[in-house]
Formats: C-alpha cells, structure tokens, sequence
C-alpha cells in the first residue's frame, strides 16, 4: 500500500508481536505479521444500500471497529477501506435477477442514485449512533467502473475469462485447473457441480459455476455503462477485488465480512484477484463476522423476528420489553466473540444493561478516589493490564477483556469503601487501563455522550428517528410515520414537518 501520506511512523507496542487472529483461509490463530509493517491495509465489505442497515450489519461493523481501534492502539498505521455497494448487487445475489437499487428506485418512481443516497445516509447515521468510527476510505462500486472494466480486461487476457453475448464470465474450472477454488468456503467443484443447475436465461454460460463479471443491460435495467463487449454493468463481485487492489495493493493484510459472504462473495474475490494479478494469495488473513439469533432461531423478517436498530432504541417491536441505548447495544455485542453466534433476547440485554451500568460506574469513581500515600497491599494494575492485552491478542477475545474490566470493577469499588487502600500511582493506572481498553478499544462512552467530546447523542438519535419516519413516509406507511411522532410526542419531544425537512424541539 502507498505510504507516502502516512503520519511519521512510532514504535509499536510491545504487545503488538503477541497478536494472534483466527484466519478462515487456514482455519487456525495465527500470529499477525504485516505485509509492510508498520503499515496495515483492511478491507471489509460495505452495505448494499437499497434498504435500512439491520443489526446483523451493525454487529459486522463493530466486530470490524474493534479490530481498527486495536491495531491503531497498537501502533499499527491503518488504512481501512470499506465500501459501497450502489450497483450490481442482483435480487437473490445470483448473477440473474434485478438490481436491488434499481428495483427500490423502479418501485417509488424515483432515480437509483436517490436510492443510494437514503441509505447511505442512514447508514452513517446509526454508524454514528453506535460509534463505530468511518473507514479511512469509502469508495463506491459506481465510482469505479473504469477500474472494474481494465480488471475483466486483464482475467480474459490471462485465460480465465470469456465473452458470451455481450457479459463476460469467469472460467471457474478453468481457474481450478491451477488454483484450490473453493480454499477459503471448503467447498469443492464436484459437490457444488452436483448442487447447481442451469437457471433460465444462463444457457450463455459454458458452465453453471461460471459468474459473471460484466452482464449486458437489458432494457429494463436502470443502471448501465458502455464496455468493450456491451452496454451493461459489473457482477457484484468485482467491485470488491477492484476497490481493495487499487487502495491497498495486490496483496494485503486483512479482509472482513459477515459469514454469509464466504460464499460465494469472497471465494470469487479470490479467483478475480488472483485471476488478474497472478498466482500471490491476496489476502493474507480473512476474518469473518458470525450471525445473530434472536430467542435461539436466525434472524430475518420471514421469521418474524427482526427488528431494526431504530427498533431496538426505540422498544418498538412486539419481542421487545423495553428500548435499549445504543451503548446498551454495543456492549451486548461485545460480551460475545465475534466469530460466533449471538443471541437476542430481552433478559441477555437487561443483564448486558445492568453490566454496563456497573462498569461505568466504577469508571466514574475514579475521579473520587483519595489516594493513601505509602499504602501497602495495593492492586496490581498491571497484571490486569497484561491479561487486558492477552485477552484482545487472543483473536480480539472481548468477552475476556470485559472479564479483566470487571475484575479492576471489583478493585476500585474495594478501593471507594476503604477497603483497600489505594496509591494516586494506583489511581493513575486504572484510569488509564479504563481510558485505554473500555473508551479506546471497546469504544465504550457514557450515554449521554458520544466518542468526540461529550456532545449530547439526542440529536444523533432524533436524526435516525426522523430518517426512519421519512423513510415510511415516502413507503406511504402513514401508521409507523404517525406512530414514531406520537411516541416521541409523548417523551416530550414536538415534531414539525415543512417543505424543508423535519425539526424537533423538546418541551
């Protein structure tokens, strides 16, 4: 990756040798070893943004801030790139199908790019209100069709690519006759052979494995360029090994997504990658973010049991008892480890609320604390900070830390009754093991503030609730419009509708 503009480099932290994290390529915890140290280049998979993020990708956007926060916290120079998705991603992410903007757009009469930009927006906005920090980098796939056109050019230059009536394919068993294509997922040809069948309209295909890189526009689809082979747009899956070369190199340290993407998603990044630039695996660790459950089943909106973050602050769904804070939320997520399940439900928040409560409470005592000069016996703050490190060295292993965090809970309580008399060297070292590990790294912030400077978050939630109000009010779903008004109505707040947007105001 280019480092020219790069801060000037500092030591690393010591604890930076010990980081190990569990690659999905090899199946095993690896120590981490940069490809250009101390520089590190991250690439995880944005939203496709034709609809409101749900909690599984605010879960896989925390997993992925964790990560961020720890290896700057480390020393690490970051560039993290996260994209978007705002065209090619087809209704049921086969290589037929529509367009899932353009679907959104065709549906409400309204341009893609409109699309694009509603849920962008909303996007960042519970990013915000979860503070979870913005990439270093945020392209789009539309930004980069140039870039995805010279890459197709450059796998059918190579042999694993071909033309057929205007879209381009990939050659997977081409591609398998020299590379282990399926590596990454543990699929194998013959099995997904034996599950695949030809799809009408696919007959262009000289095999079903083969995906498609450029699709010809038919005249329906609402987003199309011209090509070398036809007026059309890219596959889904070319944005991704595009965005990820040009910004972090041939070959780079981590790639991220949720566990659903290991298939076909990143596989097929793989053999694009290594289809175009050569035989070099791209990515040297893989980490992958795993499912939420809610009440032991998986959550989706056919099961009847999703519910959107604005949701979930807001108590406004018929499995929630109550709402629960955004930070609430977050350090739910953090109680578990990222690669496996996590399960939703009303007691496991109340107990996350209750814990969390507890820990910023002990966080605040800190400032109250009267050292006792010469006192013997004190804590020793430093063995919890070197299990703070084993714990995030561990593959990020934040349930662990928060167990070290309730353990310093457990000292500053005994140190707040008297019961242990406390040195300011003492004080001094906790406060800066909570700074470092609970504020830093977990990204934990007392509720009424938010990561930057203690502004009140009122505002950031009233911006998500006002986006979701409208966003019901275009769907011409008057019952949630009048329902979110109402309910904040009734907390005091008065909304007001004008041609130029909506204001609130608090009695």
């Amino acid at each position: 990756m280019d480092s020219s503009n790069t801060p000037a480099e500092t030591p690393l932290s010591p604890y930076a040798a010990d980081l190990h994290i569990g690659n999905s390529l090899s199946r095993e915890k690896e120590r981490f070893t940069p490809y250009n140290p101390p520089y590190v280049g991250m690439y995880v998979c944005g939203p496709t943004v034709y609809s409101n993020v749900h909690l599984g990708n605010v879960r896989t956007f925390l997993t992925f801030d964790i990560v961020y926060r720890y290896l700057l916290h480390l020393g690490f120079k970051v560039r993290y790139v996260r994209n978007i998705t705002d065209v090619g991603h087809l209704t049921g992410d086969t290589d037929d199908g529509e367009d899932k903007i353009g679907k959104k757009a065709r549906l409400e009469n309204i341009e893609p790019m409109e699309v694009v930009q509603r849920y962008t927006n909303d996007f960042h906005d519970v990013m915000r209100v979860f503070h979870i920090l913005p990439p270093s980098i945020e392209p789009t796939a539309t930004g980069h069709i140039v870039e995805q056109i010279s890459m197709i050019e450059k796998i059918i230059e190579n042999g694993y690519a071909y033309a057929s009536n205007g879209s381009v394919y990939f050659d997977v068993r081409k591609y398998a006759e020299q590379h282990n294509y399926g590596a990454l997922s543990g699929r194998r040809i013959d099995e997904l052979q034996n599950q695949t069948r030809a799809l009408d309209g696919q007959d262009e295909k000289r095999d079903p494995l083969d995906f498609a890189l450029w699709k010809k526009a038919d005249a329906s689809h609402l987003m199309h360029w011209p090509s070398p082979w036809s007026e059309g747009f890219p596959g889904w899956h070319l944005e991704c090994s595009v965005m990820s070369t040009k910004y972090l190199g041939k070959t780079f340290d981590i790639h991220g997504g949720g566990m659903d993407l290991k298939f076909p998603h990143h596989e097929c990044e793989i053999a694009q990658n290594m289809g175009a630039h050569g035989p070099e695996e791209p990515v040297r660790y893989w980490i992958h973010g795993n499912m939420l459950t809610v009440n032991g089943r998986k959550m989706s909106k056919s099961e009847g049991n999703g519910f959107t973050p604005e949701e979930l602050i807001t108590g406004n769904h018929k499995l929630l008892e109550k709402g629960y804070s955004p930070m609430t939320v977050r350090f739910f997520m953090l109680q578990g480890h990222y690669a496996g399940t996590l399960d939703f439900s009303n007691p496991a928040l109340q107990a996350a609320e209750k814990g969390l409560e507890r820990l910023m409470a002990a966080w605040g005592l800190l400032g109250d604390l009267t050292p006792v000069e010469g006192a013997e016996g004190h804590p020793d703050v430093d063995a919890l900070r070197d299990r703070a490190y084993a714990a995030m060295n561990d593959d990020f292993n934040t349930p662990m830390l928060i167990a070290v965090l309730y353990d310093a809970v457990k000292v500053i309580n005994s140190a707040a009754s008297g019961h242990m008399p406390i040195t300011e060297e003492g004080i001094t070292a906790l406060r800066a093991l909570f700074d470092q590990f609970a504020h830093d790294i977990l990204g934990l912030v007392p509720e009424t503030q938010d990561g930057a400077g203690g502004e009140d978050r009122s505002d950031q939630l009233m911006e998500v609730l006002c986006a979701v109000r409208a966003e019901a009010k275009a769907n011409k779903d008057w019952a949630t419009a009048d329902l979110i008004r109402d309910r904040l109505g009734a907390l005091g707040v008065q909304i007001k509708d004008s041609k130029d947007g909506t204001t609130w105001t608090f009695d």
